[in-house]
């Protein structure tokens, strides 16, 4: 049975630790993944599944962590913030093809610029004599991203009826070894709407795993809820 934990978790603003990653997203990721269990080995995130969405409103700052392995709220910091954590297994059970729903993710949509081909300088590769360079990853925005999360919806299982973006800003900070790091950036919009559930195994998938690009620091998890809910 598919399955995955959720934790909402309500940050204490006048901790030190929380003020330091709420300003970098690679901080924030690394004291998260304190929440998951130890010896997961290389690519601790992936094999935990683990995403996060911070949320803002008029009472301060609460972040979404979820998860496909529990998720141990005893991991944060002390003074960090209050939390609870649920399963979500009666929500995948729940879903169903046509079935009506309202969800929210916060996405990076991107592309990879295209650049033009080259030629090699080597004339015993005749059929591959030009190759093409691996472009920056350029952000997108207005139609192009709401045309992006129209696309990949579609992929994990969702026909999007309405969408409304939210221009979030950016997810950044220092990520590397120490001194080899570099400034990460992965630009954010917040897309809240209503959709049709096509496909509930595409879409259990796109929830446990993510979509997009910049899912460790705060872009990929979607959240949903039957529509006509509060």
């Amino acid at each position: 049975m598919t399955t995955a934990y959720l934790a909402r978790i309500r940050l204490n603003p006048f901790s030190r630790t929380v003020q330091r990653d709420l300003r970098d997203a690679a901080e924030l990721h690394r004291t998260l993944m304190n929440l998951a269990p130890d010896g997961l080995g290389e690519s601790a995130r992936k094999q935990a599944s683990l995403l996060f969405r911070l949320e803002e409103d008029e009472r301060g700052s609460t972040l979404l962590v979820q998860a496909a392995v529990p998720i141990d709220l005893t991991g944060l910091p002390t003074g960090y913030g209050d939390g609870e954590v649920k399963d979500l297994s009666p929500m995948f059970k729940a879903l169903r093809a046509g079935m009506p729903v309202r969800y929210r993710i916060a996405a990076n949509p991107a592309k990879r610029e295209r650049l033009p081909l080259e030629n090699t300088g080597d004339p015993s590769q005749t059929s591959t004599s030009q190759h093409r360079k691996r472009g920056r990853i350029l952000p997108l925005v207005g139609a192009e991203a709401d045309q992006w999360w129209t696309r990949r919806a579609a992929a994990a299982g969702l026909e999007v009826r309405t969408l409304m973006p939210t221009p979030l800003g950016s997810a950044k900070g220092r990520t590397g070894d120490t001194g080899r790091k570099r400034t990460m950036r992965h630009q954010l919009i917040r897309y809240d709407g209503t959709a049709t559930v096509t496909d509930p195994h595409a879409l259990a998938d796109a929830v446990i795993n993510g979509i997009g690009r910049g899912k460790p620091y705060g872009a990929g998890l979607l959240s949903l809820a039957p529509a006509g809910t509060d």
